[in-house]
């Protein structure tokens, strides 16, 4: 299920997500008119969205479940934010706010961007939500950028040129959030199809011997790898899913390389 943000109407969205709302509306920072203070705030709203789609996931998420979460009617919440599409804008930026924007500056750019990538994979499954929702077309509010702004921060403590940067922060943004979507998917997959990893490969692996016996001949390189980097089984009462495991270890393994690949470029750009 992909979604797409900034699908509502353009200005409200961004004059919500910024915060900039004509003065004395129910949504609004500006001065308050004369009258009853409304029972609601755009900020309740966001979070008790942020908290229906954490705990049950993105196809629960209605303006009639974020109003029962509430006590309030769905038409409740038209006051202050226009409908489900500027809610998932208001959302997912939200929720970018946990994201540490301060990194020691150590002068060990390796080390900051590590934990740059570590911190961001923890979000997303802290969040899995968000892994559904496109990149084709960014939020743009405050809190994404502010996420951003880190990451440039941080690249540029490499000492690359702007334009090399510019492409490093696509790179390790989707590798990370690559590896968020491997292991989310495999926190989902037991529930959903109602067998685990361990019984789903076993089941089909076991019969590629009878429907491919010539299969070490037509895939040489596949089994040279399989019978050289097979992964060691883990112990019996590890409760984390085999998928999940191996993505961890490729998250680990990966990023080293791109590291690699980051601190070679370096030199490079360094040398006379």
């Amino acid at each position: 299920m992909v979604v797409y943000a900034g699908q509502g109407d353009a200005r409200r969205s961004m004059a919500l997500l910024w915060r900039t709302e004509d003065a004395g509306t129910p949504g609004g920072t500006g001065p308050a008119r004369s009258g009853p203070k409304p029972g609601l705030t755009v900020d309740a709203i966001v979070t008790a969205a942020v908290a229906v789609a954490d705990e049950d996931g993105m196809a629960a998420l209605s303006m009639r479940a974020v109003g029962e979460r509430l006590g309030r009617t769905a038409m409740a919440l038209y006051t202050y934010v226009p409908g489900k599409s500027e809610l998932l804008d208001l959302m997912y930026d939200a929720v970018h706010a946990e994201l540490p924007a301060d990194y020691p500056d150590t002068g060990n750019w390796r080390a900051s961007l590590t934990s740059w990538a570590d911190d961001t994979l923890t979000f997303h499954l802290r969040h899995p939500w968000v892994l559904q929702v496109s990149q084709a077309r960014p939020v743009l509010g405050p809190h994404e950028y502010a996420g951003l702004d880190t990451l440039v921060r941080l690249l540029y403590g490499t000492g690359l040129d702007a334009h090399v940067v510019r492409r490093l922060i696509g790179t390790l943004f989707h590798f990370v959030r690559g590896s968020a979507q491997t292991v989310a998917e495999s926190r989902q997959a037991a529930a959903v199809t109602g067998q685990s990893d361990e019984e789903w490969w076993f089941a089909r692996s076991a019969l590629l011997g009878e429907v491919a016996p010539d299969f070490a001949d037509r895939f040489p390189d596949v089994g040279r790898l399989e019978s050289e980097s097979a992964p060691e089984p883990p112990p019996a009462d590890d409760p984390v899913p085999y998928l999940e495991r191996q993505a961890r270890e490729t998250f680990t393994v990966g990023l080293g390389v791109l590291l690699d690949g980051i601190e070679a470029a370096v030199r490079r750009s360094a040398a006379p």
